[in-house]
């Protein structure tokens, strides 16, 4: 009986002790704020996944900044703000701007096309169509935009579409007739500000991808695929179009060819909270998670998401390897 008692009393003392130390990270509920740099075109997708995480997980309170993607990377690499994740809409800008000081990897996670939007107090609105929008677009009092090639890559992509139209429509000189009637002042400093000014009808047309029109309801031209920089198979005819960016460094720059969309997605290394920031990602990652509230928002997820080698998968945190695929 006494050997009884005495396996009893440490049995009650071992479960004592495991109560008492603090839980496994790996089973401890995430808490704490989670700091996210994001391109603009993800703020309506990000707001709707913040909303179903935090009442999934009360004790996180996710704290999202939009902003164009290059401008995203500077906030890290020129003011050295914390940030636990940023997502570009240019997975590039994570490989040529962070990578490797500031990131490990690189998880593409959706892709995007090219669209002109506009509304019904758009001029020409009756007309306009997927066959003489470059027409509309180069006559007199015509406002249209797009967003800052040096911080947004919508911005960027939006000149690489009026560079591929001209070889497409074999119309020698449409870029530079299309360029010469939009002023500076109808660039801004990402795509989405451009909505604004569409629906109070200071702007008659403005690039933006699909999902941003889609989400906002707004009328939109689609562009052939030869040209929308929305279909992979197309990326050799993307390649033609160059388009000259600001680089790291003052008074340098970089030369950015087309390339069909891929967004990105990364965890910095130095990232505050990285436990909870892991978590967010195992659910944006997920088919039924973050990815289906892209795919329902109008912009197609890759299922499963993406990295380009499998030495680059090892180094994924473990929780988030078996929600990736190595495809180039």
């Amino acid at each position: 009986m006494k050997k009884i008692g005495r396996c009893r009393w440490l049995l009650s003392v071992i479960v004592a002790i495991y109560i008492l130390l603090p839980f496994n990270q790996s089973f401890a509920e995430p808490s704490g704020k989670i700091v996210m740099f994001h391109a603009g075109s993800l703020t309506i997708p990000f707001a709707r996944m913040e909303k179903a995480f935090e009442t999934r997980y009360p004790k996180v309170d996710i704290l999202r900044e939009p902003a164009g993607s290059r401008r995203c990377a500077r906030k890290i690499t020129d003011l050295k703000k914390p940030c636990d994740i940023i997502a570009s809409a240019d997975f590039t800008v994570i490989d040529q701007m962070l990578i490797p000081k500031y990131a490990d990897w690189n998880i593409r996670f959706a892709t995007n096309r090219l669209v002109l939007c506009y509304t019904d107090k758009s001029k020409y609105a009756n007309e306009v169509n997927a066959q003489n929008w470059y027409e509309i677009l180069s006559r007199k009092g015509v406002v249209w935009g797009h967003s800052d090639p040096n911080a947004d890559p919508c911005g960027y992509r939006s000149l690489m579409v009026l560079q591929l139209a001209e070889k497409y429509y074999q119309k020698p000189g449409l870029y530079k007739k299309l360029i010469d009637n939009r002023p500076k002042e109808n660039i801004r400093p990402k795509s989405v500000e451009l909505v604004v000014l569409l629906q109070t009808g200071n702007m008659d047309y403005a690039w933006e991808y699909r999902s941003v029109a889609v989400q906002h309801e707004l009328k939109f031209v689609e562009l052939p695929d030869q040209i929308n920089l929305g279909n992979y198979k197309y990326d050799d005819f993307y390649g033609q179009a160059v388009v000259e960016v600001i680089g790291k460094k003052p008074g340098a720059y970089i030369k950015k060819n087309g390339k069909s969309c891929t967004y990105g997605i990364t965890l910095l290394k130095d990232a505050p909270n990285k436990e909870a920031a892991i978590t967010f990602l195992q659910y944006m990652l997920d088919s039924q998670g973050g990815l289906k509230i892209l795919q329902e928002m109008g912009q197609p997820p890759f299922i499963p998401c993406r990295v380009p080698t499998v030495e680059i998968k090892a180094m994924l945190p473990l929780e988030l390897q078996k929600l990736v695929e190595v495809k180039n």
